[in-house]
């Protein structure tokens, strides 16, 4: 079998002797342990003598790679100097999730930073930062959900639809979306996005497009969420065809699931072994975008991100469909990505994990709390953010510290006071414990402008 493959039965074949062989036996484990030993030899022996026939492939890319521009290993030292950055709403951000920033500020691939009013302490760069880099991403700049998103869907019908339909709204939220781990719906639905090449092209997704299949339409656990509230449209657009006034709507917070956090898991694995850092920043491993891994890992990214927005897509049209209305508007965002993005004039990799894009004119929802205000918002184009916004309210403690602080009775009473109806949701994801979101918008004027205020009054989460 393809394991019983050793170093010298490369070497026979006319591989360098050096870390190509290394390459090769990896790639021989991971993907062609269970064929025929002969079979594997005339594959990688094909790839050693035509490696640029090669480059591309899921399996023998990296092995080409190998034998033609080799990555070069060597460990990154920090610059002694920050590229430069703003941070909006210091006084009421963290002082751990600020010096995450500056270590990222430091790398010797980063060109400029920003972080959010509702910035606080993460893994990799804090939640609520910013970072544009150089020809490279850095997997956990991106974060474990990939393509965490909003999607906010708008009905044309008005705030007065819900009343006396309590019962009706908990029972759709009940019945049509799924939370957590283990919960899918058992009519299960589909997506173009499922039929993509790069389930096929890239052996790590061919392994996980049934889990994709399985989760489709479904949100995960913490703060993930989706809820009916009213949203009072204060300046829509003309295209909307929809006047100023109130209107039902659905919101819901979510991400690539199974599918997202298998790829960050595997290519972060992939971006410390090639990039080694100083211990505590480790997190800020990156992939040079000129490398096999590191265009794997983009399109990867992208799969994932589309992923997410089919996920939204799903849950919105089952609940359309339970409540026999059609859908009028919907906005979305991701708020855990990086693009392409220009920054003082040079194409650069942006990294938005907990951040909103605001570009001029880009559309966005900035969530609150499960009793506080959300926001559809018009972004300004500020630089100084990096075209980017708060993606919510950000969190005020930590989820261990709001377990601690408030009791059963205080968080049913915060949502008595709001209006709130709450199915499932835990006390680490407790109102109390989110920053002010009045507080969070006030201090980004600068970077958004309101068109509309969500308010949430049934909400459904993980149980």
């Amino acid at each position: 079998m393809g394991s019983k493959i050793s170093g010298k039965d490369l070497i026979k074949l006319g591989f360098p002797q050096n870390n190509t062989i290394n390459i090769g036996l990896s790639q021989i484990q991971r993907y062609r342990k269970r064929e025929k030993k002969e079979k594997v030899l005339q594959e990688v022996k094909e790839v050693l003598l035509d490696p640029a026939k090669f480059n591309s492939h899921g399996v023998w890319g990296k092995l080409s790679e190998s034998l033609v521009k080799p990555v070069e290993v060597r460990l990154h030292e920090l610059l002694t100097h920050r590229v430069p950055f703003s941070i909006f709403g210091e006084d009421i951000i963290d002082e751990r999730a600020k010096f995450q920033l500056y270590d990222a500020l430091k790398l010797p691939i980063a060109v400029a930073g920003a972080l959010m009013p509702d910035a606080h302490s993460g893994y990799g760069l804090p939640i609520g930062g910013v970072l544009a880099t150089h020809q490279a991403v850095i997997p956990y700049g991106v974060g474990v959900d990939i393509g965490c998103r909003m999607s906010l869907s708008i009905f044309d019908l008005p705030a007065s639809f819900i009343k006396g339909k309590d019962a009706m709204m908990l029972n759709i939220l009940a019945e049509h979306t799924k939370f957590g781990m283990y919960e899918t719906h058992k009519n299960k639905g589909d997506h173009e996005v499922l039929s993509r090449s790069e389930f096929q092209d890239i052996p790590l997704l061919k392994g996980l497009q049934d889990k994709a299949y399985k989760q489709l339409g479904t949100s995960g656990g913490g703060n993930h969420f989706v809820e009916f509230g009213i949203i009072e449209l204060k300046a829509p657009r003309a295209e909307w065809k929809l006047d100023p006034g109130c209107y039902l709507a659905v919101l819901s917070h979510s991400g690539s699931r199974g599918l997202g956090a298998n790829i960050a898991k595997h290519y972060t694995y992939l971006a410390r072994k090639q990039c080694p850092l100083p211990q505590h920043v480790q997190h800020l491993a990156w992939l040079d975008l000129q490398t096999h891994d590191g265009q794997e890992y983009w399109l990867a990214m992208n799969l994932a991100g589309d992923y997410a927005k089919a996920c939204h897509e799903n849950i919105h049209q089952r609940i359309a469909k339970a409540l026999g209305k059609r859908i009028a508007l919907t906005i979305e965002n991701h708020h855990n990505f990086a693009w392409k993005e220009t920054v003082d004039g040079q194409e650069c990799i942006v990294h938005r994990k907990g951040a909103t894009p605001a570009a001029q004119g880009t559309l966005g929802i900035i969530p609150g709390s499960m009793t506080a205000p959300g926001f559809l918002v018009e972004g300004l184009g500020n630089q100084k953010s990096l075209n980017s916004a708060s993606h919510g309210a950000g969190r005020l403690l930590s989820r261990a510290d709001a377990k601690s602080s408030f009791s059963k009775a205080e968080m049913r009473k915060n949502l008595v006071d709001a209006g709130v109806q709450l199915m499932g949701g835990s006390m680490d994801e407790s109102p109390m414990a989110y920053k002010d979101i009045d507080q969070v918008m006030n201090l980004q004027k600068e970077l958004v402008q309101v068109l509309g205020v969500f308010k949430p009054k049934f909400v459904r989460m993980e149980s």
